[in-house]
């Protein structure tokens, strides 16, 4: 089975940011780039913070999911600050969970 960057997203979604119990990583906003060349995969994510005590672990939790994928070979999983992240980037549901709107 190929590896797409849908498959790759549906993983993610499993991963769960451990400050914000039951919130993903995708509906938080924090992902912002999966790039799929073959079995290879790379992730650009960020935190909601800058300094934040977690972000080596999601980053590492994120790239076990990814691995987890039948067709991935490698995954890379970079952790970025631009741009910075900010609430308006959670899905609609997320925000509504967290009082957003």
């Amino acid at each position: 089975m190929a590896v797409t960057k849908e498959t790759v997203m549906e993983a993610l979604r499993t991963v769960n940011d451990p400050e914000i119990p039951g919130m993903s990583i995708v509906d938080l906003g924090l992902i912002y780039g999966v790039a799929v060349e073959g079995g290879k995969v790379d992730v650009k994510m960020t935190v909601t913070a800058p300094g934040c005590p977690m972000a080596h672990y999601m980053a590492e939790m994120a790239k076990k999911a990814v691995e987890e994928l039948e067709g991935v070979d490698e995954a890379n999983v970079e952790v970025v600050f631009e741009p910075p992240w900010k609430p308006e980037m959670m899905s609609e549901e997320a925000r509504k969970k967290l009082g957003f709107e």
